[in-house]
């Protein structure tokens, strides 16, 4: 019976021994979690490798060569396939300073249609070298600038002729005769009608950045300053005489000036020939392709 106590004696202390020990094992193994858990918060989010893109944008390389002599200007390399003629014109231009992009004409062939601003590269090309030939299209202006000069002209020009300054009419001559009121009345007409063709260019059109050779800006002007000089000269002229009606001529005349002020007399010039054209526009508003914008 004494060595039975003594070997559960024995047993007991065993277990309580084995059960102190897995309880400070547990313990330590929460510790170790906790550690470990608090590790992983303070370490933020994993980041994913970066991916790595292979870029699949197709490069051209275009020639330019001289549609003359067919020799080769410069070569623009590293265009991409949004790019458009206008793009390779301002690269053109950096290499070439002393042809500025309006003075640029691109072509496919030579003597075939000029290259529009707008066409992309990718329209056009069939290889990975494009081959341009280049025309140079002269000094160009702007329409801007066309529209302006031609209407300020002959404003200017036909009031040097009302005032009959000196070297135009016999200032003798001049002095003595008095002006009948239909010349006041034909002067104001005159001035109110450019004015109005100078405020619709500026705040009414639409004028397009296009340009346009410098010919035809000195068509246009020899056009309307020639017609406007030749007029004023006989109705400004101190021997002028006053309509064969009298004064119900010169009433009915204003009358259709004042009712043709609210139609839009709208010029057309077509950049590739520069040919004039002409036509009344009501005051709905309509859009040109060439030059202008008319909205009322």
């Amino acid at each position: 019976m004494f060595k039975r106590r003594k070997s559960l004696a024995s047993e007991r202390k065993r277990e309580i021994f084995s059960r102190g020990v897995t309880r400070s094992m547990l313990k330590n193994d929460l510790r170790n979690f906790h550690c470990l858990s608090q590790l992983v918060l303070s370490a933020g989010p994993l980041k994913s490798a970066p991916v790595v893109k292979h870029s699949k944008t197709a490069h051209f390389e275009i020639e330019i060569l001289d549609a003359q002599t067919r020799k080769q200007i410069c070569i623009v390399d590293k265009v991409v396939q949004t790019s458009t003629i206008h793009d390779v014109k301002q690269k053109f231009h950096k290499a070439c300073p002393k042809w500025y992009p309006s003075r640029i004409g691109l072509q496919l062939e030579r003597g075939g249609p000029f290259l529009k601003d707008y066409i992309t590269i990718q329209s056009i090309a069939t290889s990975s070298i494009v081959t341009l030939y280049f025309t140079d299209l002269g000094q160009q202006v702007s329409w801007t600038t066309v529209f302006l000069a031609e209407y300020t002209g002959p404003l200017i020009i036909y009031l040097l002729f009302y005032l009959r300054i000196p070297y135009i009419y016999d200032m003798k001559e001049s002095s003595r005769r008095f002006c009948h009121p239909v010349v006041h009345l034909a002067c104001f007409c005159h001035c109110i009608h450019y004015i109005r063709y100078l405020l619709e260019t500026l705040f009414v059109h639409k004028v397009s950045a296009g340009h346009t050779p410098l010919k035809n800006l000195i068509k246009g002007c020899a056009f309307y300053w020639g017609f406007t000089s030749w007029i004023a000269y006989y109705i400004n002229h101190p021997q002028y005489t006053p309509p064969s009606f009298g004064n119900r001529q010169v009433t009915v005349s204003a009358i259709i000036f004042l009712e043709l002020m609210p139609v839009f007399q709208v010029q057309i010039i077509t950049p590739s020939h520069g040919c004039f054209s002409w036509f009344h526009v009501l005051t709905t508003p309509t859009r040109l392709d060439h030059g202008l914008v008319s909205q009322s």
